[in-house]
């Protein structure tokens, strides 16, 4: 059964990772910005790139109830637009007239890996970098991890990719908890 179809504009970026929480019934599944270079270019929303864009699932981790609507009749949680899926009631943006409801932290560039912390149940991720800065984050519900505005904890320039020190870092871009540079 087919649960969730996603068209990835270019050939790169389009790994990502599926798992559930441990205690917890929700599937969490990572995509990449969409490809190409800066978050820009074919299928990128050009004003503001994917990872930043609300309205498109690419450069995200979303969260939804991978079961058939049909099984789950009693649940509070909406079923999604395709009907396939349910989407969580708590998730941030559900009720969002604009954002997409699955989105569960955005601003990423290609989150090709994650795990569950099994002491704490944190959501680590794994943010590939664009030249300069790979990235690990804690990955809370409603985040923004910056991409294409930063690369790490840096200024990012989608014009030409590169970066700067941030001499006024914005409060409501999470800086990663580890990064290093290609160095």
């Amino acid at each position: 059964r087919e649960v969730l179809r996603v068209d990835e504009p270019q050939a790169n970026h389009n790994g990502g990772k599926l798992s559930f929480r441990p205690g917890e019934l929700y599937l969490y599944v990572s995509l990449g910005d969409g490809g190409a270079a800066n978050d820009v270019g074919d299928g990128h929303n050009l004003a503001i790139g994917n990872g930043q864009d609300l309205t498109t699932v690419l450069g995200k981790i979303l969260r939804i109830d991978p079961l058939d609507p049909g099984l789950t009749t009693g649940s509070a949680d909406p079923v999604s637009a395709n009907g396939s899926y349910r989407v969580p009631a708590t998730n941030p943006f559900i009720n969002s007239g604009s954002a997409v409801h699955e989105i569960c932290a955005y601003g990423l560039r290609n989150p090709f890996r994650f795990s569950f912390d099994t002491p704490s149940g944190r959501l680590i991720a794994g943010d590939v970098g664009q030249d300069n800065v790979e990235e690990v984050d804690f990955v809370e519900a409603g985040k923004n991890y910056g991409w294409n505005q930063k690369e790490g904890s840096f200024l990012f320039d989608p014009n030409d990719g590169s970066i700067m020190p941030d001499p006024s870092p914005d409060p409501t871009l999470i800086n990663p908890v580890l990064e290093y540079s290609h160095d």
